[in-house]
């Protein structure tokens, strides 16, 4: 009879053991992504649109800014060259002209820079928008409890990066957009 009890006791033990194990093995693990921002940025369709036109209006300006830079230096090359057979009125009108110029060169400048970084926020606000959105969407379909920007992550596993996924949809909307 004292055999029985312990043989009871241990098959007992190994009955909860089993038991509790099968609730800790088959409790939902929480699924957690990350994404790489600079990594959409710099490959997706969306991305790559939004360096190229910016690039594009950049250039542009720049272009303007120096063809008219061109033209101060000219003007003060001018008024450096004949100052000293100019009558004091007309270098004085000259040397205002030409500061002038400078000061609006300066201002175009300035007014072209904010420019160009209030159409670079609407155009990254919407990528952001589109970012946002896709990754909504891929959290819920596939169950995510998280997904996260990989920039303040030190170390994750490649199998929880969801980026590519991200690339992938934003190129199709991307695409679709363009369309239409």
């Amino acid at each position: 009879m004292r055999l029985i009890k312990p043989v009871w006791v241990i098959s007992i033990i190994i009955i909860v053991i089993i038991f509790v194990s099968h609730h800790v093995f088959a409790a939902d693990v929480a699924k957690i992504g990350v994404i790489d921002l600079q990594k959409i940025l710099e490959t997706s369709a969306a991305g790559k649109s939004i360096q190229t036109e910016l690039k594009k209006e950049n250039d542009k300006m720049l272009a303007d800014l120096k063809k008219k830079g061109a033209e101060i230096e000219n003007i003060r090359k001018r008024l450096e060259r004949e100052s000293m057979v100019m009558g004091k009125e007309k270098r004085e009108e000259k040397e205002r002209e030409y500061r002038i110029k400078n000061n609006d060169l300066k201002s175009l400048k300035n007014k072209y820079r904010s420019d160009l970084q209030k159409h670079e926020g609407r155009l990254m606000q919407q990528l952001s928008d589109d970012i946002n959105e896709i990754v909504n969407e891929i959290g819920k379909k596939e169950g995510y409890l998280i997904i996260i920007n990989k920039l303040g992550v030190i170390y994750s596993p490649n199998s929880i990066d969801v980026t590519d996924k991200v690339i992938g949809k934003l190129n199709t909307k991307f695409t679709k957009n363009k369309k239409k």
